[in-house]
């Protein structure tokens, strides 16, 4: 899985990049929002809607935008859109799986922006349930590599389902099953120990290794998703060694 976990990091340097133009912090409204309309607007009564807070707020989301975002969704407040959840799957250059997850009020616009986006870099889309099956629905809570050591936090949360430990180079990922994430999330809590992110996520059953021009192609067209606005998550089967990653840069 070190492709994976090195791509996570990846993803977390360049969300830092992605927030000053505003493309994140979109994102993580939008599932603030979401999280609210489905569960309710008391972060307390509603843990989906608490996760999605504290990582808006991690990415230095303002709260006067968080605040209006939860009264949308919860109809406190009119303007919310209605965002329905759309997966669509395919393959990468190199037969690389890739699943991408829609939140969209357009069904039209976002299945038109993934299918350029996938033709435009070497792809091509799948039928439904051709790649959904590559991909287990997980619980993955990330911790600061500074926030405790591997035995203080399998400690902490290995009595509340967690069933795996990772080293990400600069934090910690611990795996779990996607019904266990907040009690994994509230454990870190009781624990006081600082987390991250707690979500539920899709973590591939098999990887496939990519060489340099491999990944790069990838990588594109993982951005090239990324870039719509109604692209949510996209997650992909690949495997990158630490020396394709250092050439990729």
């Amino acid at each position: 899985m070190s492709g994976h976990s090195k791509w996570a990091t990846t993803k977390h340097k360049k969300a830092v990049i992605d927030a000053k133009r505003g493309k994140l912090f979109a994102k993580l409204i939008k599932n603030v929002e979401v999280a609210a309309r489905t569960g309710g607007g008391d972060p307390a009564g509603n843990p989906t809607l608490y996760d999605a807070i504290q990582k808006a707020k991690k990415s230095s989301v303002p709260n006067d935008n968080i605040d209006r975002a939860v009264k949308r969704g919860s109809g406190a407040e009119g303007g919310g859109a209605d965002y329905e959840t759309i997966m669509y799957e395919g393959y990468g250059p190199a037969g690389v799986a890739v699943l991408i997850e829609c939140l969209t009020d357009n069904r039209n616009r976002a299945a038109g922006e993934v299918r350029i986006a996938m033709t435009r870099n070497g792809g091509n889309m799948a039928d439904p349930g051709s790649v959904a099956y590559l991909f287990t629905r997980r619980g993955v809570v990330i911790v600061p590599r500074d926030a405790g050591t591997e035995d203080q936090i399998l400690d902490a949360v290995l009595e509340a389902g967690a069933d795996e430990v990772n080293d990400l180079g600069e934090s910690w990922e611990i795996v779990c099953e996607a019904t266990d994430v907040v009690a994994v999330r509230s454990a870190l809590q009781a624990a006081n120990i600082d987390y991250d992110s707690a979500e539920a996520t899709f973590l591939p059953s098999v990887t496939v290794p990519l060489d340099e021009d491999g990944a790069r192609k990838t990588f594109r067209l993982i951005e090239a998703l990324e870039d719509s606005d109604d692209v949510q998550n996209v997650y992909a089967n690949f495997d990158v060694s630490d020396e394709v990653m250092e050439a990729v840069g």
